[in-house]
């Protein structure tokens, strides 16, 4: 097995995956395959729409078909020339309580009929259980997935590892880890259907990063049953790199219209957002006039139009750096998965651990959602951790963000540059200058054009959480440095007092001379001669 990582952003990769039918690419969503009820020809997916592989259930095709999958083969039987891949049974463990057949044979009909990606036969956890119980479908998974290594007989099959806990974290960290510990190919989250169902987004975020974190990071993480394209982003920002979708066609059996950020109804729809090659020659009303099967197949093509489409826009999106505003604009599409983006903010180590810290683009700050982002946690981290300032800097002259950016070439400090010259030679390179900024905290001013410091947009005004954390870095950044003194040029118009108090605090504790300079505007001479003065009585007090 072959996972090569072409792009990456966030915990996203755009990946080719080698299989015995040839190489798909990542992000990569498996339509679900039902022989039985099938509105859309499995062979038209990838002809038509451009879908590289499918998925279908072993265990259906093993009850309802028998051997005919087996002597055949299963691309044959599906009419599919892609990349196939079974699930095994475990979704009709969790709604039957059990099926007929054991992980033996299942393993064996799935080496049977040549699948290229297989899945052993799991228990899954499922929503409503004590935890108690949860406990023993993680043990017999576990037991299963060992047992399973001796069952096996073909080394061309990419098998799949599933992680079961479902809700209870603990348990899908000690589940990804012990299934992580065995040679698997890919691994899956497992029982995530009822999460969705239930719109616990934020649950199943907080269970993919747990997965995540337990799991290779090498290792492709396949999300069951994540069928609807509003939240595709979402989780590939949090590391599924594979994932299957079944709603394409139960929502057009329903007469549901899929969009890249909700769905509608076709009963009450009077046009077709959508220019896709079905709502091209349609309206709603003319729709209506045909018959429920043409329907079915127009809404199930359409769904999957959206699906694609989606799926392009993420792979431009990492490619360009900018996963993470696609992933917040589709999250502010629903409650419930803003609800899970808040959820990233704990796990934002964990994030800028694996996303790329230098990107083709810069960024957009919308507002406190996007401090979770790795390249904020990235600089803070560094800046505190790998930065000292010039040696012989006394005195921190903090200033606020200016509205140009680099900041040191902005018009404002020009004015500055002319308070450090009266200083004297002799006392200028004492005064450190740096810039307090949204939503980075502070920026000393010879990095200021380091990325992403002067490439980014914040949006004004900025929210209370934004200040406040912009506060706290201002902070850390002072009870960590050793300067004699700090003085303080604060904008009350944009940061109304937090920064001040926050900054006197942090002197007081370090017994640091503190002044502050309110500013009006930076350019009057009240403003300068005032920093002159302040700036000249600490360093003679030093």
């Amino acid at each position: 097995m072959s996972f090569e990582i072409k792009d990456k952003d966030l915990l996203g990769r755009i990946g080719k995956l080698r299989t015995k039918s040839g190489i798909v690419e990542t992000p990569l969503l498996f339509p679900v395959i039902n022989p039985s009820v099938q509105p859309v020809l499995p062979q038209r997916l990838k002809d038509v729409f451009g879908f590289e592989a499918v998925i279908t259930n072993a265990y259906i095709l093993k009850k309802r078909y028998q051997n005919r999958p087996v002597v055949e083969g299963l691309h044959n039987f599906l009419k599919f020339n892609g990349a196939t891949m079974t699930d095994s049974g475990a979704y009709q463990i969790l709604v039957y309580g059990g099926v007929e057949y054991d992980q033996k044979e299942i393993v064996a009909y799935e080496e049977g009929i040549g699948t290229d990606i297989a899945t052993i036969l799991d228990i899954p956890t499922g929503w409503r259980v004590t935890k108690e119980q949860a406990a023993l479908t993680v043990a017999e998974t576990h037991r299963r997935a060992k047992d399973f290594f001796n069952l096996k007989t073909r080394n061309d099959i990419l098998w799949v590892g599933p992680v079961q806990g479902g809700k209870h974290l603990d348990l899908v960290a000690a589940s990804a880890k012990e299934m992580g510990s065995l040679p698997f190919d890919i691994h899956a989250l497992g029982s995530p259907t009822e999460v969705m169902e239930n719109y616990r987004y934020d649950v199943l975020a907080e269970m993919i990063l747990t997965a995540k974190k337990g799991i290779p990071i090498e290792r492709p993480l396949h999300l069951f049953g994540a069928g609807h394209p509003s939240m595709f982003a979402i989780a590939v920002a949090l590391g599924c790199d594979l994932f299957d979708s079944a709603a394409y066609a139960l929502y057009a059996r329903e007469g549901r219209y899929m969009t890249e950020s909700g769905t509608w109804r076709l009963l009450e729809m009077d046009y077709f957002p959508c220019t896709c090659p079905r709502c091209a020659t349609e309206t709603p009303k003319t729709l209506l006039t045909k018959s429920v099967k043409e329907r079915e197949i127009f809404l199930a093509e359409h769904n999957l139009w959206v699906c694609i489409a989606e799926l392009k826009r993420i792979k431009q999106a990492i490619r360009d750096g900018r996963l993470w505003e696609l992933t917040e604009m589709r999250c502010h599409a629903h409650p419930a998965l803003l609800s899970a983006l808040k959820r990233v903010v704990r796990h934002k180590d964990f994030l800028a651990t694996f996303s790329p810290s230098i990107k083709s683009s810069g960024l957009f700050y919308f507002d406190h959602e996007g401090l979770a982002r790795p390249e904020i946690t990235q600089y803070t981290k560094r800046l505190l951790t790998r930065y000292t300032p010039p040696v012989n800097a006394k005195v921190l002259l903090l200033l606020p963000q200016t509205r140009n950016k680099p900041f040191h070439k902005a018009p404002e400090m020009k004015k500055i540059r002319q308070v450090l010259r009266v200083l004297g030679l002799e006392l200028l390179d004492k005064v450190h200058v740096a810039v307090f900024c949204a939503p980075f905290g502070v920026v000393p001013l010879e990095l200021d054009e380091v990325y992403p410091l002067s490439q980014h947009e914040t949006a004004l005004p900025l929210d209370k959480e934004t200040i406040e954390y912009v506060a706290e870095q201002s902070v850390e950044y002072i009870r960590q440095m050793s300067y004699g003194g700090v003085t303080l040029l604060n904008d009350s118009k944009l940061w109304g007092s937090y920064i001040k108090f926050a900054v006197q605090k942090v002197c007081v504790e370090k017994s640091v001379c503190f002044e502050i300079v309110e500013a009006g505007q930076v350019s009057s001479r009240q403003l300068i001669d005032d920093l002159r003065v302040v700036l000249q009585k600490q360093l003679n007090g030093l």
